[in-house]
């Protein structure tokens, strides 16, 4: 299923500064019922989000007015545990279009690159600076520019990695398919020309 394109995003964030959050914090099994992928969201962190009477935790980061955006700034180990690809859909469903971290579990990584959803891998140093400049002002803007691998805020900038075809895939709004489907005009082409060989 094809998402929008990324190219760029300037967005304040939601930080989330625990370590180790795993999947199913992340989206807890019992959820896992459906086999589409919207309304995930709503169950997005929710035995943090919310008490047993479903009442808003007024505590917890997605619950407090202050913060908003759609770049989530987690702590190191993030999306560890299970394989599920639900975590991804919640954390897309719910609006985020970018995750920062220092480390990703590397399914967790793969399967929100497959979703539309970027995984920054930043530095230590660089986490810590973007923990403590969003705590001093929840309205710090952060760049991510997905062309040029960058991601910076105020005067702190640094590169990031990410697989080239990852790269095109999510600079083009596809999914394996798409990426297939638009290579379709290339073989038929390359076909034409060997011809009889």
């Amino acid at each position: 299923m094809s998402k929008e394109k990324f190219i760029t995003l300037k967005s304040t964030v939601v930080p989330l500064p625990g370590e180790n959050i795993d999947t199913d914090q992340i989206i807890p099994a019992r959820f896992l019922k459906a086999t589409t992928r919207e309304g995930f969201g709503d169950n997005l962190f929710c035995d943090w989000r919310y008490d047993n009477n479903r009442q808003p935790i007024k505590d917890f980061v997605l619950n407090q007015n202050e913060y908003s955006g759609k770049i989530l700034v987690a702590g190191k180990n993030f999306g560890c545990g299970s394989s599920r690809e639900h975590a991804a859909w919640a954390i897309y469903d719910f609006g985020f279009r970018v995750v920062v971290s220092s480390f990703f579990a590397d399914i967790f990584k793969n399967n929100a690159l497959n979703n539309g959803l970027l995984p920054v891998v930043v530095s230590d140093d660089f986490l810590k600076k973007l923990f403590q400049a969003v705590q001093q002002n929840p309205k710090t803007e952060v760049t991510v520019d997905l062309v040029n691998q960058t991601i910076g805020f105020d005067q702190v900038r640094e590169e990031f990695e990410i697989n080239e075809y990852k790269k095109t895939c999510m600079a083009n709004g596809y999914d394996d398919i798409d990426y297939l489907l638009s290579l379709n005009k290339a073989v038929r082409e390359f076909d034409l020309a060997h011809a009889g060989y």
